[in-house]
C-alpha cells in the first residue's frame, strides 16, 4: 500500500506555495506553483501518490479548494483567526506557513473551519452581492442629501427617496447651479438601477429551489423576512453544523469574549470573532422584530426597562437564533408554544 502525503498550501493571489512531508515529518518536496486551474492541474498529477491537504481560508481558498477536492483523499480549510503559529512566527514567509500547515495536518492539530457546499457558496455570493447593492444605494442617497445641503436647497430628508417628490424638487429649486442638477440627476439613476438589480437578485435567490423550503419555513416566524431568512441559510449552511443554540450565537456575534483565569472570568464588549454578515443582519432584524412578533416585544420591554437599549437589541437578536434554530433543525412550521398547548 502506498504511503499518505500530507500538503500544505498557503495561497495567493498569483502563486500558491505548497509544502508535501509524510506521516513522519520527512519533508518530500516543496516549492511555488501558479495559481491558475493548468498549472494546479499540472502539479496535482506530479504528485508522489495519494496525499491529504490543508489550505487557509482567504478569498481565493473556494476556487482551489473545489478544483483540488478531486485530487485528494481529503482536503480541509484551516481557520486563520485560529492559526497563531504562523501569525506569531518569528519566521514567516510563504514556504514556511506552507510547512506549517501541512504540521499540523499530520499531527492532526490543524484548527478547522466550515466548507459549505460549492452551490451555497455560489448563492451566498449572490446575496453578499445584493448586499452590496444596496449600501452602494444607500451611500447615493446620502451623497445626494449631501450636494443639496452643500447649496444650501431646503429638502424633506423623510420624502426624498420618492420618485415624484425628487422631480418635484428639481422643477422647484432654480436656485441651485446646473451641475448640482445633474449630480442629482446621475445619483437618482444609480438608485434606481441598483434598487431594480437588487429585487432580482432576491426573486432569483427566493426562488432557489435548493434553499426554497428552507426559507419558506424560516419567515414564519414574525419578525423574520425574507432577506433575515436567505442570510441565515446561505450563511449557516447545513444547521446541523451547530450542535447548540449557544454555538450558534457565538457565531452569529450576539455574545461577548469570555476570559477566565484563576478562577476568575471577564466579560469583554461584544466579540469581533464572528460571521459579520449574519451579525448585522440579525441586529437590524431585531430592531424590527418586537413591531411584529408579541413574544420579542415582551423581551425587548422587559430588557428595556433595565436601561440598556443596546441590551435589548441583543436579546430579542438571540431569541431570533433560538427560533431560527427550531424551525431549521425541527423542519417544520413556526408555531407560538402558547398555541401548541392549546392543540
Amino acid at each position: 500500500m502506498s504511503a499518505c502525503y500530507f500538503i500544505g498550501l498557503d495561497i495567493h493571489k498569483k502563486m500558491i506555495a505548497y509544502c508535501i512531508k509524510t506521516i513522519d515529518g520527512r519533508l518530500v518536496d516543496q516549492g511555488m506553483v501558479s495559481a491558475d486551474r493548468v498549472s494546479l492541474s499540472a502539479w496535482a498529477q506530479r504528485l508522489p501518490g495519494p496525499w491529504i491537504g490543508a489550505m487557509e481560508a482567504t478569498i481565493f481558498t473556494g476556487w482551489v479548494y473545489d478544483f483540488l477536492a478531486p485530487h485528494a483523499l481529503a482536503l480541509k480549510v484551516a481557520h486563520p483567526e485560529m492559526l497563531k503559529a504562523i501569525t506569531a512566527a518569528k519566521k514567516k514567509n510563504d514556504q514556511a506557513d506552507a510547512e506549517k500547515i501541512a504540521d499540523l495536518l499530520r499531527v492532526d492539530l490543524l484548527p478547522e473551519c466550515a466548507m459549505l457546499p460549492q452551490e451555497i457558496r455560489e448563492l451566498r455570493r449572490i446575496l453578499r452581492y445584493r448586499n452590496h447593492l444596496v449600501r452602494t444605494a444607500v451611500n447615493m442617497h446620502n451623497k445626494m442629501s449631501g450636494l443639496l445641503m452643500e447649496v444650501g436647497a431646503g429638502y424633506s430628508k423623510n420624502r426624498l427617496r420618492g420618485k415624484k417628490y425628487f422631480h418635484e424638487l428639481l422643477h422647484r429649486l432654480d436656485e441651485i447651479p446646473p451641475s448640482v442638477k445633474e449630480l442629482l440627476i446621475l445619483s437618482r439613476a444609480g438608485i434606481e438601477m441598483f434598487q431594480t438589480f437588487q429585487k432580482r437578485l432576491i426573486q432569483a435567490l427566493r426562488t432557489n429551489p435548493l434553499i426554497q423550503e428552507r426559507v419558506t419555513r424560516l419567515i414564519t416566524i414574525a419578525g423574520v423576512g425574507e432577506v433575515t431568512a436567505l442570510t441565515w441559510v446561505l450563511e449557516i449552511g447545513p444547521v446541523s453544523r451547530f450542535g447548540s443554540i449557544r454555538q450558534a450565537i457565538s457565531y452569529c456575534g450576539l455574545c461577548s469574549a469570555q476570559r477566565e483565569s484563576a478562577g476568575k472570568q471577564q466579560r469583554g464588549p461584544i466579540s469581533k470573532k464572528r460571521n459579520k454578515h449574519l451579525q448585522s443582519i440579525l441586529v437590524e432584524a431585531a430592531k424590527l422584530a418586537p413591531r411584529w412578533n408579541p413574544q420579542l416585544a415582551d423581551i425587548h420591554q422587559r430588557e428595556l426597562n433595565r436601561g440598556n437599549r443596546n441590551r435589548a437589541t441583543l436579546a430579542v437578536a438571540r431569541r431570533l437564533v433560538a427560533y431560527m434554530m427550531a424551525v431549521d433543525k425541527g423542519e417544520t412550521n413556526f408555531v407560538f408554544r402558547e398555541e401548541q398547548k392549546a392543540a
